[in-house]
């Protein structure tokens, strides 16, 4: 089976990438720009350069394909707006998939999405989500609610450098996900029959508040934070008035999902079925207190090895006192 990864430079499409080839897949990777992808070649997998925005492209990266792992989305700083690469785009691919006899589709989508017509991106989630389900292609739907990785910058790293974490209205409380584990059920998804035609949650462990995160951080950092709070009120200004600019779009269009974060209600589903279909062993999906664990163990080890050099260097440089002669 050969896999066709697009969105394979991003956070979660480069774990897609890693775990298939781990077990034993062939992976191409559909990418903008092939030199900023040479680390998936040196993985092992094949590159080629496509665009879902540019339709022609997709043909000629879709021969021999058994299977797509589609993870690509649109980022705020991308030139190109969310309507464009998640709904023109992800349109696009399915049809060139089609046509090219692709056996499976593994689309990535968001929990909750049926639930917030207006928000871009979930609306847009839910509109892929139907419009495959209306496609004659055998495809796995996991709707996903947040990435642990993303906590490094949101949490961590403004509390270890004293700089102030932001907090928007009422936290709803996110069942983040490592990406290693989301991509477990990515690739199991192909060689489960029972996963064709079906939608599934895939979230993490529990549900956590942006208050218990901080909590965490401060536990495992041993310094407090600086908390400032962001009116709801004050980023929907800013989101309308970053309409009026087409540069400012994909950015108002991502501060409306803080209406979703912001609502104080849990994003979280029950995983035990999930477990059980995809034959996956929860006890071994990443909790996020390991997680944050293992990272600021690192980074404090790392601190301490530089602030020994820096001690050390210092010692080297200062020059020893000479008794004074008469």
């Amino acid at each position: 089976m050969t896999i066709l990864v697009v969105g394979a430079t991003g956070t979660l499409g480069r774990q897609v990438v890693r775990r298939a080839l781990d077990e034993g897949y062939k992976v191409r990777c559909l990418v903008r720009n092939p030199k900023k992808a040479t680390f998936l070649k040196e993985w092992g997998a094949e590159l080629v350069a496509g665009n879902l925005c540019y339709p022609d492209t997709l043909p000629p990266a879709l021969t021999g394909i058994t299977a797509i792992i589609d993870a690509a989305t649109a980022r705020a700083t991308d030139s190109l707006s969310i309507k464009q690469v998640d709904w023109d785009g992800k349109v696009a691919l399915i049809q060139a998939a089609l046509a090219a006899g692709v056996e499976r589709y593994v689309f990535f989508s968001l929990i909750d999405a049926d639930k917030h017509p207006d928000v871009p991106l979930m609306e847009i989630k839910r509109c892929t989500e139907l419009f495959l389900a209306e496609a004659d292609l055998n495809y796995t739907i996991l709707q996903l609610c947040g990435f642990m990785q993303g906590l490094i910058g949101q949490y961590a790293i403004p509390i270890l450098e004293g700089q102030a974490v932001w907090i928007t209205g009422e936290s709803s409380p996110i069942a983040y996900m490592d990406t290693q584990d989301i991509a477990k059920f990515a690739v199991r998804a192909l060689s489960v029959p029972e996963t064709e035609k079906q939608t599934f949650p895939v979230v993490g462990t529990r549900a956590w508040s942006a208050e218990e995160i901080i909590n965490l951080c401060e536990r495992l950092s041993g310094k407090e934070a600086r908390i400032t709070r962001m009116p709801i009120n004050l980023l929907r200004t800013m989101r309308r008035v970053l309409r009026f600019f087409q540069w400012g779009w994909n950015v108002a269009d991502r501060l409306a999902f803080t209406e979703v974060l912001a609502n104080g209600k849990p994003l979280d589903a029950p995983m035990d079925e999930v477990y059980q279909v995809f034959g996956l062993d929860p006890t071994e999906t990443t909790t996020l207190e390991s997680y944050m664990q293992e990272y600021f163990a690192r980074i404090l080890k790392k601190l301490r090895e530089l602030d020994y050099e820096k001690t050390k260097t210092k010692k080297k440089q200062t020059p020893k006192k000479t008794p004074f002669k008469s």
